[in-house]
């Protein structure tokens, strides 16, 4: 199956001739991505012009009857070599950042360069879950008692009396029981066999197919349900099956969410995707979280939650507010943090490095409302700026003591990233105590 690659805002000419999609295949992948969840927000997934797709600002891969298209994000990796090398090293680092944001321990060493290189992101991770249940049902699948009843010629469990005497009155040779009896065939099994069957029909990759296939003969004596009917809502994650809770993630990773499969009218394929601008937010909010665990700071994500507005009538308050990041000390909020997943340029091209004046009003509504005296826009750091990642620039509020600034942080290195963020946020956080 062809598969072709690009990275987001990029675009992919399409018609006759060298590095172009064939037409066909090009309406197939845009159709297809009108059916995301994304085709609603910002612009959707892909934009279909005259003769060329161009990605927006959604990274993953849709796979359409014939053809795949896998999306990138936009980060400068100082890998030498061609096109071929830093995708590599764009995968690693969109692996990292997944992995971070959904709470996944993912192994990244077994792969070689080979696989970076000639795998898409939906067969990389398709292999880590495969390899990870492997390992799990080899240490026993996780089982649980289920309540039964039956009509048995001898008592098991209890008696059902009100049962018993209802069909049974008249043939006192059958027993309504009602027994407790341990199962393999409970909601969590089920969900991975749903996984297996669905990624199985989405992988094109040989080991792929072949440990899918192995894993689907040691699931065979459990239920099938499809994926509308599965019990979610009935899968407790506890001590007694804490193993498997990277397993459930991954599963509602492929089948739910941001996971979209159409194979409505003339429309078929799939859709494994990811809001970048979510993604970096998450990411960056659960590194600062570890970089300030032990500290006399406290973090608060998507927190606060204050209304700017109150309605005179009936006391209303409208407009909440949700800041990405709230840093707290002794009970105050004193750093504001929001993330954008956008490319800023250097003061010296642009005195206001082109920040949106909308994400302005915004942190100066934050300032007012949190009462806190620094605030900080936080981008992904590009070779354009400065040579190391930090403060860009400051800016003082009109009228007031409170600063905002501009920091970014540099995704492409994978190297002590807790630590260079502690740095980033305390640089800033600490001047304010001082």
């Amino acid at each position: 199956m062809p598969a072709f690659s690009l990275r987001e805002w990029e675009t992919l000419p399409y018609g006759e001739g060298d590095g172009c999609i064939p037409e066909h295949f090009a309406g197939r992948l845009a159709a297809m991505a009108k059916t995301s969840a994304f085709a609603g927000k910002g612009g959707g997934v892909l934009e279909e012009r005259r003769h060329e797709l161009r990605a927006r600002g959604v990274v993953g891969v849709l796979a359409a009857e014939g053809c795949s298209l896998e999306i990138l994000p936009k980060i400068d990796v100082q890998q030498q070599g061609g096109e071929v090398v830093q995708n590599a090293a764009i995968r690693k680092r969109l692996i990292h950042m997944l992995a971070v944001a959904l709470d996944l321990k993912i192994e990244t060493g077994q792969f070689t360069e080979l696989d970076w290189q000639r795998e898409t992101l939906l067969e990389i991770l398709i292999r880590i879950f495969c390899n990870k249940l492997t390992d799990a049902v080899r240490r026993g699948m996780p089982r649980q008692y289920i309540t039964h009843e039956d009509d048995l010629a001898a008592l098991r469990g209890t008696l059902d009396l009100p049962r018993q005497f209802t069909r049974h009155a008249a043939n006192p040779s059958r027993l309504a029981c009602k027994f407790d009896e341990l199962s393999d065939d409970i909601a969590l099994n089920r969900i991975m066999k749903a996984t297996i069957a669905h990624l199985f029909r989405t992988s094109r990759n040989a080991s792929n197919q072949q440990s899918l296939r192995e894993l689907a003969f040691v699931y065979a004596d459990i239920a099938e349900v499809s994926v509308p009917a599965l019990k979610w809502e009935e899968v407790i994650i506890d001590r007694t099956n804490r193993a498997w809770q990277e397993l459930f993630g991954m599963a509602q990773l492929f089948l739910r969410n941001r996971y979209q499969t159409t194979s409505a009218g003339s429309v078929r394929g799939t859709a494994l995707l990811f809001e970048m601008n979510t993604l970096f937010e998450e990411y960056i909010g659960r590194l600062i979280t570890r970089a300030l665990a032990g500290t006399e700071y406290r973090v608060a994500l998507q927190g606060g939650r204050l209304s700017c507005l109150t309605s005179v009538d009936d006391e209303r308050a409208v407009f909440q507010t949700k800041p990405d990041i709230l840093i707290w000390y002794a009970g105050q909020v004193v750093h504001v943090i929001d993330t954008k997943w956008k490319r800023i340029s250097s003061r010296i091209d642009d005195r206001k490095q082109g920040v949106s004046q909308a994400d302005v009003y915004q942190m100066m509504a934050y300032a007012h409302l949190y009462k806190a005296p620094r605030l900080t826009l936080l981008y992904p750091h590009h070779e354009d700026l400065s040579d190391v990642e930090g403060l860009q620039a400051r800016f003082r509020i009109s009228g007031q003591e409170k600063i905002m600034e501009t920091a970014s942080v540099d995704i492409a290195r994978g190297d002590n990233m807790v630590a260079r963020l502690r740095s980033i946020v305390l640089l800033a956080t600490e001047e304010v105590l001082v």
